[in-house]
């Protein structure tokens, strides 16, 4: 009798420790940001003065899910799909009026090609370690992340089909509420430190991205 007791005591206790873990799901969105001092990626030629391609802000799609393996740390990973811009400067361009024999003789002009703004969509996934001001159980619990991720930039005008992917680095922090049983919200503001894409002259340093968002979270 005691043997089974203890046994069934050795099951109840295997359970609880395998249960420990608590999962998290969230879908939220937000905007991805550029400082203006980082979002310049390169210049038209090699010529510092001709003109610079620069990351304006777009809105931001992302879920996220979450392992808490103890009270006050865990794991994240995520995907995010940011409907960003580039913002190409004014050019020159040269064309010639008239045919060759026409007379007097056919001119060069110059004409100006505006400066514009091309629609650009990155995807990213990431991983973040996270760890927790307050143990789990908690109905607000700051928290603070950081990671590394991937984020890959279709090429202008390409459809989407064609990306250059660049690797780096995030780092940032939150709060996450607990409202019901199994429901919450989350606050996330992180930064994503990243090489510039498209390989443009003048395009040293590296990209800063910054996230703001918000989303709804299923808690397990």
């Amino acid at each position: 009798m005691v043997r089974s007791w203890l046994l069934a005591g050795a099951v109840a206790a295997c359970s609880s420790l395998s249960f420990a873990q608590s999962f998290e799901a969230s879908v939220g969105g937000g905007q991805s940001t550029f400082p203006s001092k980082n979002a310049d990626i390169g210049t038209s030629t090699g010529d510092p003065a001709s003109g610079t391609y620069k990351m304006s802000d777009g809105i931001r799609i992302s879920a996220r899910m979450a392992i808490n393996n103890t009270r006050f740390t865990g794991h994240e990973f995520g995907y995010a799909y940011s409907r960003t811009s580039l913002v190409t400067p004014a050019t020159a361009g040269i064309i010639i009026t008239g045919g060759i024999s026409t007379t007097p003789p056919a001119q060069p002009v110059t004409t100006a090609v505006p400066a514009q703004n091309i629609s650009l969509p990155c995807h990213q996934g990431f991983y973040d370690f996270l760890v927790y001001a307050v143990p789990e159980g908690k109905v607000i619990r700051p928290f603070a992340a950081g990671g590394v991720q991937f984020t890959a930039f279709s090429q202008p005008n390409s459809y989407n089909y064609n990306r250059e992917t660049k690797y780096g680095i995030n780092y940032g922090g939150g709060i996450k509420v607990k409202v019901k049983e199994n429901w919450g919200f989350r606050l996330d503001a992180r930064q994503y430190n990243m090489g510039k894409p498209f390989k443009l002259p003048n395009g040293s340093g590296r990209l800063l991205m910054w996230e703001f968002s918000g989303a709804i979270s299923f808690l397990m």
